[in-house]
């Protein structure tokens, strides 16, 4: 058997999405700039995948801007803010994806910007009063980044109250929903944020393309110079077979979501209580069983005598995830995240991610194959 637990990473992409991918791919190749019907068909397209986004947000379409994914997204975010609306501080976290973290680092050091850290909790959730106190002692004009879904250990941003205290303290604010768009519902009539980020291979879409959403109540200039697409936005010929993609694989998200995230909680359920029972010493890093990404369990397993062979053994075994830490990966350095929360660094740290295409027998036999990997191999 082999299986994929590494959806976090990237998810397979839905036969369906290819299906609607291929004419694209194929008869209908017009430059959406051109005036004649080659143009028009593919510029249709693009529309109605603009639109598709925008009902799922509840915003309009012309608030939705394309892109090459979720980095460049949250990139341009962070610099038109520091560019166009003149923000001068950035509150983050310091276990943010680093196309935040590196992003604010350069803003740091080209354009003078001042980086603020709001203060984590026990397992790394966010201290929504040390925020207000931020808030409150920042001057001039600031923007607050911080992730829906920790990529790493899925810890979830309570959007409602962030958005409240930045609007109360006139803040801007921007959060990285790579890890939940297509996976949770929106409402951004309801709760106000200026910038969103998605990426369409998060959820069953094409790598590549992606799309920024940003508040009409602000304006900033183009992300890219050269042309007039994008309204004048992201200048370049658009990815259209990527963005028809994205668009169909959003439509299906969102289809019976409910249902989805019921079961995928589900085998996240499972394979908690399952690793509980037949590993000694695990435990979980971040708030696993609070408020937490449905998609995502960060295993702290204990130590073990080929901790940094652990993730090879695994692949060999027919198992896909992601480390934790360098112990489980043999990097040089280990997880920024998980060093951030506190976490133990000398313990093997797995990322388990599910999706809707997975099956509660891949959890069994994944624990089946730790437990066989973990026999006589711990150390006191």
């Amino acid at each position: 058997m082999r299986v994929y637990f590494d959806n976090a990473a990237t998810t397979n992409i839905d036969e369906r999405v290819v299906e609607a991918m291929i004419p694209y791919l194929k008869e209908m190749f017009g430059n959406p700039s051109s005036i004649h019907s080659y143009g028009r068909e593919t510029r249709t397209a693009i529309e109605n995948a603009r639109k598709i986004i925008a009902e799922v947000l509840k915003v309009s379409p012309s608030e939705i801007f394309f892109t090459s994914g979720g980095t460049e997204a949250n990139n341009h975010a962070l610099n038109c803010s520091v560019r166009d609306l003149g923000v001068t501080t950035i509150i983050s976290s310091k276990i943010e994806h680093h196309c935040i973290g590196y992003t604010m680092d350069a803003l740091e050091k080209y354009q003078g910007v001042t980086l603020k850290y709001v203060n984590l909790l026990d397992k790394g959730i966010i201290d929504y009063d040390h925020l207000e106190e931020l808030l409150k002692e920042t001057e001039g004009k600031y923007l607050v980044s911080l992730m829906h879904a920790n990529n790493e250990i899925g810890n979830l941003l309570n959007l409602k109250k962030v958005s409240a205290l930045c609007e109360e303290h006139g803040a801007y604010f921007h959060t990285d929903t790579v890890q939940t768009i297509g996976h949770y519902y929106f409402d951004l009539q309801k709760t106000k944020i200026h910038f969103i980020s998605g990426s369409a291979h998060k959820f069953h879409g094409p790598k590549g393309t992606g799309f920024l959403y940003i508040n009409p109540e602000i304006k900033i200039g183009p992300f890219i110079y050269g042309g007039t697409q994008e309204r004048n936005m992201r200048a370049g010929t658009e990815n259209i077979y990527g963005i028809v993609g994205l668009g169909k694989a959003v439509e299906l998200s969102y289809t019976d979501l409910t249902k989805e995230q019921e079961y995928v909680q589900g085998l996240k359920t499972r394979m908690i209580e399952k690793l509980k029972s037949e590993i000694t010493g695990v435990g979980f890093n971040g708030d696993y069983d609070g408020k937490s990404n449905f998609r995502v369990l960060n295993v702290s397993l204990p130590k073990h005598k080929a901790s940094e062979m652990f993730l090879m053994n695994l692949d060999i075994a027919g198992i896909a995830c992601s480390a934790g830490s360098a112990c489980t990966s043999g990097a040089d350095a280990g997880s920024h995240v998980l060093e951030y929360i506190g976490a133990d660094m000398k313990r093997p740290a797995i990322r388990f991610s599910f999706s809707r295409f997975n099956t509660s027998e891949e959890i069994d036999f994944v624990v089946d194959k730790l437990k066989e990997l973990y026999v006589g191999e711990m150390v006191a």
